[in-house]
């Protein structure tokens, strides 16, 4: 009797083409570490969604009563309100990813040195890195979801288009968490953390979350296009007005391109501090 043994599982296409010890295919368990790791720790998620919504509450029941319009996407006016949702739902997840791809990955990488026992197994850097930027994605999709709801709740969504803010969402996710892997390996102590805020909060109140782009001068304009949370903040608020327009393609590639640059810079950055 002859046996026939089946033919072997056709490798993934990384594992097929990237140098060996740099990717072994195990990213999926760091997602699933952190998983375990966070499920007694509830009360940060909740606080995620909490402070945009918080946020939210404020200008319904303050400011909003001041400033009652202002120009939407396509020039009309909207309600100031469903005008700055879509803003603090992009910021929200973006505080989500910096938060874990930052402070919780210093503390792993200096500190409690876990990469550093993780790379002595089959797990290389790229699963190191597209390990922790799952989880940050997983964790800014959260806050998504949450404030989505909330906002729905609030009658400030004004189209289907919304529920695809849930995977923009995701990607602003990868985008800043892939970035800021990257930049927190060049840290040596907790108080440069102070760097990254100043980056965090001038971002924050300028990148039209509160205001249009059109009340700045030209030259502070093409200044504001550069910043990663602008391009998020009008991919959010086209969705969520459906007013879609060509523009939100650029929007789409800046954050594609972000998130590709702060991954590969993020695992040379792991190699180079573990490996070599």
């Amino acid at each position: 009797m002859v046996s026939v043994q089946a033919p072997p599982a056709r490798a993934g296409l990384l594992l097929r083409i990237l140098p060996p010890g740099l990717y072994a295919g195990r990213a999926r368990m760091l997602v699933e570490r952190s998983v375990r790791v966070s499920r007694n720790n509830w009360a940060i998620f909740v606080s995620g969604a909490a402070e945009p919504f918080l946020y939210l509450v404020a200008f319904q029941l303050g400011f909003g009563k001041l400033v009652t319009e202002v120009a939407g996407p396509d020039g009309r006016p909207m309600s100031y309100v469903a005008f700055v949702a879509p803003a603090l739902l992009a910021t929200s997840a973006m505080n989500g990813a910096v938060y874990e791809s930052t402070y919780n990955l210093f503390f792993k990488l200096r500190y409690a040195k876990l990469y550093d026992a993780m790379l002595a197994t089959p797990i290389g850097p790229l699963d190191v890195a597209l390990g922790e930027i799952g989880w940050a994605m997983m964790r800014g999709g959260l806050y998504a979801v949450a404030f989505l709801a909330i906002a729905a709740a609030m009658g400030l969504l004004a189209s289907w288009w919304a529920l695809l803010m849930v995977p923009a969402a995701l990607l602003v996710g990868l985008a800043f968490s892939a970035i800021g892997m990257a930049l927190v390996t060049f840290l040596r102590s907790t108080a440069q953390f102070d760097y990254i805020q100043l980056v965090l909060t001038p971002m924050f109140l300028f990148a039209t979350t509160f205001f249009p782009l059109s009340v700045y001068s030209e030259p502070v304009q093409w200044v504001v296009r550069c910043l990663p949370l602008y391009h998020a903040i009008e991919l959010m608020r086209g969705l969520a007005t459906g007013l879609l327009s060509p523009s939100m393609l650029g929007n789409l590639a800046y954050l594609l391109v972000l998130g590709a640059v702060g991954m590969w810079a993020s695992t040379r950055r792991i190699a180079k501090l573990l490996l070599t």
